[in-house]
C-alpha cells in the first residue's frame, strides 16, 4: 500500500509490518560530509492524533540500537514496546493528547536507509553507506517531519543517544522545537562510552564472518562479534553497585554469574537477528563523534544562542556511561544561552537504563515538565480537548 503526500514527493507506504516514507532521487538528504544520499527510506511509527492546529507533535528519538515502535510492539520482530512507562494513554506523554511519532535513525536497519538498504546498483550498501553524524540523522528526521505537514514540534525527547538527537534538534532547529527532555544523556560522549564503543566494533569487525563488512553479499552475518558488543552494552548499562554485588560471591561459579548471564542473554537474545552489525559501527561512530561544543568555537552555551526552547535535562545518579555530571554541564550551557532550563538528577541504582525501568520520581517529574510546557504553549491538559 502506498500513498502520496499532499505537495510533497514523498510517498508513504505500508508493507511488512513497516511504514516508511520514501523520497525520491529529486529529493536527496545532504550530509555533513559533503555528499548528498538518494532515494532515501525513513521508517517511522505515530501514536495519537494530530489536533487541529497541529500543534501537539512530539518527536521520541531511540537508542543506538532501538527501533520506532516506542508504544508498541514490533510487529517485525515480536518485541514489545520499549518504553510504555512513557508513552502511552495516561503515560506522562500521553498519546490521547499528543501526535507521537518515533523514527527509525538514518543508518538504522528497521526500515530507514542504512548500510543493509539497497544501494541503486541493487547491491547492499555495506561499507560504501557514507557516514553519518547525528546532524545528519536529525536532518533526515526533519525531512520526514516536513513532509508529514508538520511545521514544528511540541516536544523533542530522547535518552542516550536519543538525547543526542534531541539536543541536535534544540540546537539547529530552535525555532521548531518548543520543549526539549534530555534523558541520561549530554552534550558529548562520556570516556566511559567511547571505550565500550570502541571494544564493540573491534569485537564486530574481528568476527571471521563479518567480511570486511560485506557479509550480506556472502550469506552470513558476524553475529559472534555482534553478541559481544551486545554484551558490552550490558554492562555499560548496569549501576557500579549491581557489578560489584554480582562479582563478590565467594564461589568462582557464583562470582562469575553476571558474565555468564550477560554472555548468555546476548547469544540468545532476538537482537543479534534484528539488528545490523554495520547499523552498529555507523551509529555507535555516530556518536561518538557528537560534540555540539566543537561545533561553536568550544562553547556549549554558544550552541543554543538562539534558544527559544524550554528544555529539562535528567540524569540518574548510578549512571556512570553518563554521568550527572555530564547533565550538569549541560544544564549550566544552556542557562548561559538564557534559556529556560532546569536539571533534575534522579536517585536511581539501576544505572544507564533506569529510564527504561519503573522510576516514579522520573515518571512524575517528566509528566510535570511535559504538562507545564503544554500549558504554557496553549495546550490542553485534558485527553481529547486540544
Amino acid at each position: 500500500m502506498s500513498a502520496m503526500i499532499h505537495g510533497s514527493s514523498a510517498k508513504i507506504q505500508a508493507a511488512g509490518g513497516l511504514r516508511t516514507l520514501a523520497f525520491d532521487a529529486g529529493t536527496p538528504l545532504h550530509l555533513s560530509n559533503g555528499e548528498t544520499l538518494s532515494p532515501l527510506t525513513m521508517a517511522f511509527e505515530s501514536y495519537g492524533a494530530l489536533n487541529a492546529e497541529r500543534s501537539n507533535a512530539v518527536l521520541v528519538c531511540h537508542g543506538l540500537t532501538g527501533d520506532q515502535f516506542v508504544a508498541g510492539p514490533n510487529p517485525v520482530t515480536g518485541r514489545p514496546a520499549w518504553w510504555p512507562r512513557i508513552v502511552g494513554p495516561g503515560r506522562p506523554i500521553d498519546t490521547n493528547r499528543f501526535y507521537v511519532l518515533c523514527a527509525n535513525a538514518l543508518g538504522g536497519s528497521m526500515g530507514s536507509t542504512g548500510p543493509a538498504s539497497q544501494a541503486p546498483d541493487g547491491k547492499p550498501y555495506g561499507l560504501r553507506f557514507a557516514p553519518v553524524n547525528v546532524a545528519d540523522i536529525v536532518r533526515a528526521q526533519s525531512m520526514l517531519i516536513e513532509a508529514l505537514d508538520i511545521e514544528s514540534l511540541f516536544m523533542v525527547i530522547g535518552a542516550g543517544f536519543g538525547g543526542m538527537q534531541a539536543l541536535q534538534w534544540a540546537s539547529a532547529y530552535p525555532k521548531r522545537v518548543f520543549a526539549c527532555a534530555t534523558v541520561a544523556s549530554g552534550a558529548r560522549q562520556t570516556a566511559p562510552a567511547l571505550a565500550l564503543s570502541e571494544l564493540s566494533r573491534q569485537a564486530i569487525m574481528a568476527d571471521p564472518d563479518w567480511r570486511g563488512g560485506s557479509y550480506l553479499a556472502h550469506g552470513v552475518r558476524p553475529t559472534k562479534g555482534l553478541s559481544v558488543a551486545r554484551t558490552a552494552a550490558q554492562i555499560g548499562s548496569l549501576a557500579e553497585p549491581a557489578l560489584r554485588s554480582a562479582f563478590a560471591a565467594a564461589a568462582a561459579k557464583e562470582r562469575f554469574a553476571l558474565a555468564s548471564q550477560l554472555d548468555e542473554a546476548s547469544k540468545t537474545s532476538a537482537f543479534v537477528d534484528r539488528f545490523d552489525a554495520n547499523s552498529f559501527l555507523y551509529l555507535s561512530r555516530a556518536a561518538d563523534g557528537f560534540d555540539l561544543a566543537a561545533d561553536f568555537g568550544g562553547n556549549l552555551a554558544n550552541a543554543f544562542a538562539r534558544a527559544a526552547t524550554r528544555h529539562c535535562v535528567f540524569a540518574f545518579s548510578s549512571d556512570w556511561r553518563c554521568p550527572p555530571e555530564e547533565g550538569r554541564r549541560l544544564a549550566r550551557a544552556l542557562l548561559a544561552a538564557g534559556a529556560d532550563a532546569a536539571f533534575i538528577e534522579i536517585n536511581s541504582d539501576k544505572g544507564h537504563d533506569a529510564h527504561l525501568e519503573e522510576e516514579t520520581q522520573f515518571e512524575a517529574s517528566l509528566t510535570g515538565f511535559v504538562d507545564a510546557s503544554a500549558a504554557i504553549r496553549g495546550l490542553s491538559l485534558q485527553a481529547g480537548a486540544n
